[in-house]
């Protein structure tokens, strides 16, 4: 069997609803389940927090997804405590080795990649198509030239926070549930 190309499939966080993944995040875990299927990657993490009132995480609804599409438990590392790109990556990094392929929306993967190598990852990635309006993509390009400049912390509440103390541990597995 052919080594993996990569260490790690790393799913960005996007919404869920109520314990179901939003139509964003459910096609960033089918493109990874595919990816990974194919033998990429021996792992996926999936990345993303709540927001307040929220009852579930991200990265949580993400692997329980991935989970129902039978891929193992402990081919899974689900963050669940990260509230931007950045910290998707900052609180994955101390679980992640060798090469890892990011997967998220088209207009938003140069920004994760730039950030992603900000941190030191070694980072390639995988554009998910989709129905992304101009002003996606407008945003997204505005984000890039506010990093490009070397202005931090982000606008709109998109400021840069150390890691929760224990982000070296393992940031978990699945939850039960919906």
């Amino acid at each position: 069997m052919a080594q993996p190309a990569y260490g790690w499939i790393v799913v960005l966080g996007a919404a869920q609803y109520g314990g179901k993944p939003s139509p964003a995040l459910e096609r960033r875990l089918e493109a990874a389940l595919a990816l990974y299927q194919r033998g990429l990657a021996p792992r996926v993490a999936v990345a993303g927090g709540r927001l307040p009132g929220d009852r579930y995480s991200e990265g949580e609804v993400g692997c329980r997804y991935l989970r129902s599409k039978g891929i193992p438990r402990e081919a899974l590392l689900c963050e669940t405590q990260s509230q931007t790109t950045y910290e998707n990556l900052l609180f994955l990094k101390p679980h992640l080795s060798g090469r890892i392929l990011l997967v998220t929306d088209a207009p938003h993967l140069p920004r994760a990649l730039f950030l992603a190598r900000l941190l030191g990852l070694k980072a390639e990635g995988h554009p998910v198509e989709g129905p992304y309006p101009l002003g996606y993509w407008l945003k997204e390009a505005l984000y890039r030239l506010w990093l490009y400049l070397g202005l931090k912390p982000l606008p709109g509440g998109h400021g840069l926070r150390n890691p929760p103390p224990d982000a070296s541990r393992s940031p978990g597995t699945p939850a039960k549930g919906p």
